[in-house]
């Protein structure tokens, strides 16, 4: 019964953390619960993708599949809080904007937004767009369930970053974010990954391995970039992946519906 409980106490704290649907209890916190936590990311993409794919289809049907689109990024919007994408802004703006370990991070806990964050978030925004409409003018239903898996599979890819890569400290420890650091053992890394393979039983096309293993490719180059100028990954870091890799999952599914 108490292992029960702490499951669910961990799965409430991830619930709480990326998303701003309320947990009808007091849930305890500490460094430990958010850690681990941790397996169940990619369940909450898992329920984000769900909520998404819904909007899309009641929207398509009420007006069309531009505003449905937009509708449906709204609502995830909305429903995160923007968790990720203020991650992918953040790191825009560092990144971009900064030259060393120390003057990145230091951009990087500004709360203001730049120009590379604004051009970027913009960019990444439209390409999201065209891309969800490119699928949709393929296959609407199948759009549904790419949305589900995409959502799922980037949160479990970005999740990963945690086993491969080290959690580079703030400068002002103070101020910096609650965050998942420390890898967990491998039944927590299945339990993440559980969610994706459920994810692929909505849309049972084994092609989609490959926009898959090209959205942990962007992953891969990510880390590695992130590696290079300071180190290891971020909080921030960890959202700018999740947003790269879903839309490197649409992409790639274009691809393979295209040329496969």
């Amino acid at each position: 019964m108490k292992a029960i409980k702490n499951e669910l106490v961990y799965f409430a704290t991830a619930l709480m953390f990326f998303t701003r649907i309320p947990v009808p209890f007091q849930v305890p916190y500490s460094k430990e619960i958010m850690n681990r936590s941790q397996k169940y990311f990619a369940w909450i993409g898992l329920l984000v993708g769900l909520v998404n794919a819904g909007v899309l289809y009641l929207s398509y049907h009420l007006f069309n599949l531009d505003i449905a689109i937009i509708l449906m990024m709204i609502s995830s919007v909305l429903l995160t809080g923007a968790f990720h994408e203020d991650g992918f802004t953040d790191v825009c703006d560092s990144f971009g904007g900064g030259y060393g370990k120390e003057k990145i991070l230091t951009i990087m806990k500004d709360s203001r937004v730049g120009a590379y964050g604004a051009v970027g978030i913009i960019l990444l925004f439209a390409l999201k767009f065209f891309s969800i409409q490119a699928l949709a003018n393929i296959n609407l239903l199948n759009t549904l369930g790419i949305v589900i898996l995409a959502h799922t599979a980037s949160r479990f890819i970005s999740g990963t970053m945690i086993y491969t890569h080290r959690y580079v400290t703030d400068i002002d420890v103070s101020k910096s974010k609650p965050l998942a650091n420390k890898p967990l053992d491998k039944t927590a890394l299945l339990i993440s990954f559980i969610s994706v393979a459920v994810s692929f039983l909505l849309i049972p096309d084994w092609r989609l391995i490959f926009a898959f293993v090209l959205a942990y490719s962007g992953k891969i180059c990510m880390g590695w970039y992130f590696k290079k100028h300071i180190g290891g990954y971020t909080g921030d870091c960890l959202g700018s992946v999740q947003q790269v890799s879903e839309v490197l999952f649409y992409l790639g599914t274009i691809i393979v519906w295209k040329f496969i």
